[in-house]
């Protein structure tokens, strides 16, 4: 049978499952060109169903996440949703009296759900579900956490686990601990939304400047750039307690804005950011621990947007008795669509379980596709090869980057090698090149290394655990920094894919350039401007291509060559 899963709300998106298999994913700022799009993804779940070939009435089961009061208010009032996006965004002026609407939201948010509201959120979903043709279909209203503990639990390929989810808040929680054994999925203790590490980061991130929910990640990466110093002269320090496993917040969201903002006006923000940062670590690290020791459950799989920070996956993966671990690749929002159609069917048909090798489970378009693309393109040339691999590869050893467009595109928003930009991992001056020219970011956000598996243990510290998805950090080898000039952050960490036969073409890059560099590591990014999604169409690998005025692009078996 086929069950849709959609999500509405920030990062919205749509996946398909037949039985237990993933059939397709992907999220509909893909389509509208709209980073973290939050409208309904019509364009998301058309794509689904022309992949697999399907009409609505083929699709027996739909579920979505979420019936919290704000949710079902968006859902109701579409346009405050539309609002919100542009001021999260700052695609506006800076509002009057902006703290009022940050404590307006964390007053509202944290409410959870309501009588009627998910009777009335359901009523929603039916009528744009019924408009592209739906009929016929039992629909499901999932737990926010419960999606997330899906998305964590059924793929990770472990038959007992530990399943934490942390983020900001869905359904009045922000966490939950739960147990897989046996086919089972059982919650059993719960993290309420008023003592959200989440909203805590997310803060952190609005005070010093960035867009919540969207640039967390620099902020986990400018905090290397301060002095560090022990945790007792930590002023927030003690903002957060670990109880058994239990985190509390010694203030609400609104009383946590006002005091942070305060300590942050008196310091630098990567000062800031690092006390941020240190106490996230400090936090996951004891509650995990106590998680670990009162279940007795050595293998953990996570997921929730605090998973993001691979900083403090690191120190969790360093927990003493952990044997494994595993975190779902789209762990934020984008992914519970995928997560409520999983737990749908869980309860519908008892599946617990799910190959995932792989992430590519997004478009993937045809040589004839691509070949048309490029037909009437201006100062364009093309030519088929035979190894798009090994070409490439030849590039990078002459120092050259290239653009990377093969196969069916990534679910979430790390570029796994079928929509990257790939440079030499040891050359510091392309990654200044792609930082100003072509990516258009800041300069203390570090690039990634994709590496071969037999490789990695060579270049990098303590490897442990699932590398396919880039959401773990490890220690460099001291003896080997300059092999990884251009992927390396300032702190000796860098966020290695490490691939084993998973992806041939992919791997050839490496192949090919171990035999002059002596690894098989390249530098690996989004395939994307800095601000926009990553690409989904040759069309849009074209314009990219166009407007970053690169030289070199893969397309598919197409090699093609900007004159300019």
């Amino acid at each position: 049978m086929y069950i849709l899963g959609i999500w509405d709300g920030h990062d919205s998106g749509a996946a398909l499952l037949k039985d237990n298999k993933i059939v397709f994913a992907a999220n509909e700022e893909r389509f509208t060109k709209r980073k973290l799009e939050i409208k309904f993804p019509y364009h998301s779940i058309g794509a689904a169903l022309r992949f697999a070939g399907i009409k609505p009435d083929d699709v027996e089961t739909v579920a979505f996440p979420t019936t919290e009061l704000t949710k079902t208010l968006e859902r109701i009032m579409p346009y405050s949703k539309e609002y919100y996006y542009a001021f999260r965004r700052r695609k506006m002026l800076r509002p009057r009296m902006e703290g009022l609407r940050h404590y307006l939201k964390y007053t509202m948010t944290s409410i959870g759900v309501l009588p009627l509201c998910n009777t009335i959120s359901k009523s929603i979903i039916s009528g744009q579900l019924n408009s592209m043709g739906f009929e016929s279909y039992k629909l499901y209203a999932v737990d926010h956490h419960t999606a997330h503990a899906a998305t964590a639990a059924f793929p990770s390929g472990s038959r007992k686990s530990l399943v934490i989810t942390l983020d900001g808040l869905g359904d009045g929680l922000s966490g939950s601990i739960s147990t897989l054994q046996k086919g089972e999925l059982e919650r059993h203790k719960e993290i309420s939304a008023g003592n959200s590490l989440g909203i805590f980061y997310e803060q952190v991130t609005n005070i010093v400047g960035m867009r919540e929910l969207e640039d967390e990640g620099k902020v986990m990466a400018m905090a290397d750039y301060s002095f560090p110093f022990e945790f007792e002269k930590n002023r927030l320090k003690d903002f957060f307690t670990v109880r058994g496993t239990s985190i509390v917040a010694k203030y609400g969201p609104v009383a946590q804005y006002d005091m942070l903002s305060r300590i942050a006006w008196s310091m630098p923000r990567e000062q800031f950011s690092y006390m941020a940062q240190q106490l996230t670590e400090r936090v996951l690290e004891e509650f995990i621990t106590n998680a670990m020791d009162e279940f007795g459950i050595d293998d953990v799989s996570m997921s929730g947007g605090v998973f993001s920070n691979v900083k403090a996956n690191m120190a969790i993966k360093d927990i003493s008795g952990l044997k494994n671990w595993f975190v779902f690749p789209h762990m934020g929002d984008g992914g519970i669509a995928m997560g409520a159609a999983m737990h749908a069917n869980y309860l519908e048909n008892g599946v617990s379980s799910y190959q995932f090798d792989d992430a590519y489970l997004g478009d993937g378009f045809s040589d004839g596709e691509m070949r048309d693309a490029l037909k009437g393109q201006r100062n364009l040339t093309y030519e088929e090869v035979d190894s798009p691999g090994r070409h490439a590869g030849e590039l990078i050893n002459k120092n050259e980057y290239i653009l990377w467009f093969q196969g069916r595109m990534e679910y979430g928003n790390r570029a796994l090698g079928n929509r990257s930009i790939i440079a030499n991992a040891s050359d510091e001056r392309v990654k200044e090149k792609l930082n100003i020219h072509v990516k258009q970011r800041e300069w203390y956000q570090p690039f990634a290394p994709a590496m071969l598996k037999e490789d990695a243990p060579k270049l990098l510290e303590g490897i442990k655990g699932d590398g396919r998805f880039m959401t773990m950090v490890y220690k460099v080898r001291e003896d080997k920094k300059d092999y990884l000039n251009s992927v390396i952050h300032v702190d000796l960490t860098a966020r290695p894919q490490i691939l084993s036969n998973s992806n041939v073409e992919y791997e050839a890059i490496m192949r090919q350039v171990r035999k002059k560099a002596g690894y098989g590591v390249v530098l690996n990014t989004s395939f994307n401007i800095h601000g926009l999604p990553i690409v989904r169409t040759p069309q849009d690998a074209l314009e990219t291509m166009k407007k970053t005025n690169t030289k070199y692009m893969f397309l598919g078996n197409y090699f093609v060559t900007q004159k300019k």
